[in-house]
């Protein structure tokens, strides 16, 4: 991981208030947090803690109701494709193939500046780097729930972004798969060097794929309740690190957050 001495991203004292039928809901409160360029930042926290809200706002699809995020340097103000999204639905379109889908995203940024030949060899490239070339001719509904995630993590990676935002993208997918894509995001982002901001739910994942955790406390008015450093050498092996004292440390202190000191409250 590379680090610059200026954050790449910076979220400032960051207020999220949504007004609802039944009035104000305070998402989010006083939400501090620096990215360093090439970091691998993953957000957790119980359902409700304004996860997904706050990687909207890192992604201009939300505007914080005060406060203020800054990526690279500019004031984050609308959705832009130095930010991508990956979504754990992969969102793509069902009467386009895989490549299609792919060059659709690739023609809206660099369409004005290269050939079409260009922009082919861009999707192709996408796909190949997450292992989809053999399939880049078939539609969605030809291809597994795997297959489409690594349709939209290549989506998202061929329009060369600064940064890739995840919102949970193997959530909706088996163990097996899920595990397999986790080893396979290792590698892309080893070979990409990009910084990544990922929504998670699942200890395992953060502690495996993070250089720090961010853990939210329980909503409403949620804040960052703590930030820890997972100090393990990349690359990481999932078989060796499972008996590693600093990822079972790691792990550890992550499940003490969640289920001894903010331990869910279920709605009545």
């Amino acid at each position: 991981m590379s680090k610059d001495k200026r954050a790449f991203i910076e979220v400032q004292a960051a207020e999220m208030v949504f007004n609802t039928r039944k009035g104000r809901f305070h998402a989010l409160h006083d939400i501090h947090l620096q990215v360093q360029r090439g970091e691998f930042i993953t957000l957790i926290g119980h359902s409700g803690c304004g996860k997904s809200t706050l990687l909207n706002l890192m992604a201009g699809l939300l505007q914080p109701s005060s406060g203020a995020l800054i990526c690279d340097g500019r004031e984050i103000a609308a959705p832009g494709p130095e930010r991508a999204v990956v979504f754990q639905n992969h969102s793509l379109l069902p009467w386009l193939t895989c490549f299609e889908n792919v060059y659709l995203a690739v023609e809206s940024v660099f369409g004005g500046k290269e050939l079409k030949r260009k922009l082919a060899e861009r999707t192709d490239e996408a796909l190949h780097l997450v292992g989809m070339g053999h399939a880049m001719h078939k539609k969605p509904h030809e291809i597994s729930g795997g297959m489409k995630q690594r349709v939209g993590i290549a989506r998202a990676l061929a329009m060369e972004p600064k940064v890739l935002l995840m919102d949970e993208p193997f959530g909706a997918l088996d163990a097996l798969t899920r595990a397999h894509l986790q080893d396979e995001l290792l590698k892309i982002v080893a070979r990409t060097q990009s910084t990544v901001v990922m929504v998670t739910h699942d200890v395992d994942e953060a502690v495996l794929l993070s250089d720090r955790i961010v853990m939210m406390s329980n909503g409403p008015a949620a804040t960052i309740g703590e930030i820890l450093s997972v100090p393990l050498e990349r690359p990481r092996q999932r078989v060796a690190l499972a008996e590693d004292p600093v990822y079972v440390q790691a792990r550890k202190a992550v499940i003490d957050f969640l289920y001894t000191r903010h331990k869910h409250r279920e709605a009545a």
